[in-house]
C-alpha cells in the first residue's frame, strides 16, 4: 500500500500501468487496485510460498533451503520472465529493482517478478531517454546507473541485476569476502579469481556430479552477467539460452576489475552493498539506451 501525499502517486500509477501490459508466467498477475483519499492499493495474485529472500540462505540445521534442480528452475523462470519484459511486450519494460525480495514464489514454486515503481516503459521505437536520478538497490545497482563513464544505461542494467541475484541463489555470498584474508577485495572479482584458479564454488558438500555441474554452468552464467563493461554482459535472451545449453560450451568471462564499482567512491565510504536501501541520486542526469540485441 503506499501513500499519495509521500510518492506523490507516481510509483502506484506506474505499477498499474506496467502490470497492465504484462502476461507472462514468470511476472506477477495484477488483479485489481484501490484508490481511497490518500491511500493506493495493488491487488497482486496471492503468492503462498513469499519473496525468494526467505530461501536464499540455509536452514537452522546446515540444509540448503532449495534443492539444486528447483534453483535452477526458479534461476530459468526469472531468466524469462526479464526477458519478456525487454523483448516481448509491445513496449519495453526495464525493471530497475531486480532483487530475491522482489521475485515472488507460487504453489509450485513458480518464480514471479514482481515490484514496478521503479521501472520504466519506452516505446520500441525510443532509443534515447534522460533520467533524471540513478535507481535501483545497492547490491544489485548496475554500476553504469552511477556513472556515465562506465557505459550507456540499457536493459543490461537488468542482467546485472540478475547476475548479482544468481551469485545469491548460488551461496556465493558477499560476506563470503569477510572471512578471507583480503576483505577489501571486490565480491566479482574474488568469485572470479576463485573460479579461474579451479578452487570449488561455494555449494552444499553433498551435491552429486550433476549438481556440480549445474553450479559450475550458473556460476558462468552469473559472472557473465556481471561484467563491469555493460557491453560485455549478454542479453537476457542470450542468458536463457546459455542457462538452457550444455556447460561445456560455456566460456570463462573476463576477469572483472579489483577495484569495487564507483557507487562507493560517489556515495561515501559508508555505503555497503549488503543494504537494502533504495540509491536515488538527485540532480543526476543520464542518457539511456535501450536498443536490445
Amino acid at each position: 500500500m503506499l501513500s499519495k501525499p509521500k510518492a506523490d502517486g507516481q510509483d502506484f500509477m506506474n505499477e498499474v500501468a506496467t502490470i497492465g501490459r504484462i502476461d507472462h508466467v514468470n511476472v506477477v498477475g495484477l488483479v485489481g487496485y484501490c484508490v481511497e483519499g490518500t491511500k493506493c492499493a495493488l491487488v497482486y495474485d496471492f503468492m503462498p510460498n513469499g519473496s525468494l529472500d526467505k530461501y536464499i540462505s540455509t536452514s537452522q540445521e546446515g540444509s540448503p533451503l532449495l534443492s539444486w534442480q528447483r534453483k535452477y528452475d526458479i534461476i530459468l523462470g526469472v531468466a524469462r520472465g526479464i526477458g519478456y519484459l525487454h523483448r516481448g511486450c509491445d513496449v519495453r519494460i526495464l525493471h530497475f529493482d531486480i532483487k530475491p525480495h522482489n521475485i515472488l514464489l507460487d504453489e509450485n514454486f513458480i518464480p514471479k517478478i514482481s515490484d514496478f515503481g521503479l521501472a520504466k516503459l519506452y516505446p520500441t521505437y525510443k532509443s534515447i531517454v534522460t533520467l533524471t536520478a540513478a535507481r535501483g538497490t545497492i547490491g544489485y545497482v548496475a554500476p553504469e546507473l552511477i556513472s556515465r563513464s562506465i557505459g550507456a544505461i540499457s536493459y543490461k542494467a537488468d542482467v546485472y541485476s540478475f547476475g548479482m541475484l544468481l551469485t545469491e541463489m548460488l551461496d556465493l555470498k558477499r560476506n563470503e569476502v569477510a572471512n578471507e584474508e583480503n576483505s577489501s577485495q571486490y565480491f566479482p572479482y574474488y568469485i572470479c579469481d576463485k573460479f579461474n584458479k579451479g578452487k570449488e564454488i561455494v555449494m552444499d558438500e553433498e551435491a552429486n556430479d550433476d549438481e556440480k555441474k549445474m553450479a559450475r554452468k550458473l556460476s558462468l552464467v552469473a559472472l557473465w552477467c556481471i561484467q563491469t563493461n555493460p557491453i560485455q554482459r549478454p542479453s537476457m535472451s542470450k542468458v536463457v539460452e546459455m542457462l538452457e545449453g550444455e556447460v561445456e560450451v560455456l566460456q570463462v568471462p573476463p576477469q572483472p576489475l579489483q577495484s569495487q564499482p564507483i557507487v562507493h567512491q560517489i556515495m561515501g565510504s559508508s555505503m555497503t552493498f549488503s543494504s537494502d536501501s533504495i540509491a536515488l541520486l538527485d540532480n543526476y542526469s543520464v542518457e539511456v539506451d535501450i536498443h536490445a540485441d
